[in-house]
């Protein structure tokens, strides 16, 4: 790989995790091989990467989408990974709907925002009260 193995890797814990959660428990492996595959990684992702830009560049596209990769996947004949990137896909779009609806926490207080600020300015005078020194006049 051109440029040295500083320049592009991947964390080395997260692909040993993932290593040692595919390997069957009775079987080890090198650092070497680990490296191996890091290496193998990398490589893969970079050909993926301009494979994908290829097809966004043919549309004229300037930002490379998930169909891009799909497209680039089927061109460099790796038909299996398709429909769990799709899976992955829908997955994350429907985390995105999700995340863009969340309730805020105005709405979680069931509360207009006038209620809420009529009940902050009670607060205040009430602390206010306090602050001068009549604890009797807190009890609004």
């Amino acid at each position: 790989m051109e440029g040295g193995s500083d320049d592009l890797s991947l964390p080395k814990a997260t692909v040993q995790k993932i290593i040692t959660e595919i390997l069957p428990k009775d079987l080890s492996y090198s650092r070497e091989a680990r490296d191996a595959l890091i290496e193998c990684c990398v490589m893969f992702i970079m050909i993926l990467s301009q494979v994908s830009n290829e097809t966004a560049e043919h549309e004229t596209k300037k930002t490379i989408t998930s169909e891009h990769v799909i497209e680039a996947l089927r061109q460099l004949d790796f038909p299996e990974y398709i429909e769990p990137i799709k899976r992955v896909v829908a997955e994350h779009k429907e985390g995105q709907k999700l995340r863009e609806r969340k309730v805020t926490k105005l709405e979680l207080t069931g509360r207009t925002e006038a209620e809420l600020l009529e009940e902050q300015e009670r607060l205040f005078a009430s602390s206010r009260q306090r602050l001068l020194g009549n604890p009797d006049d807190h009890a609004a």
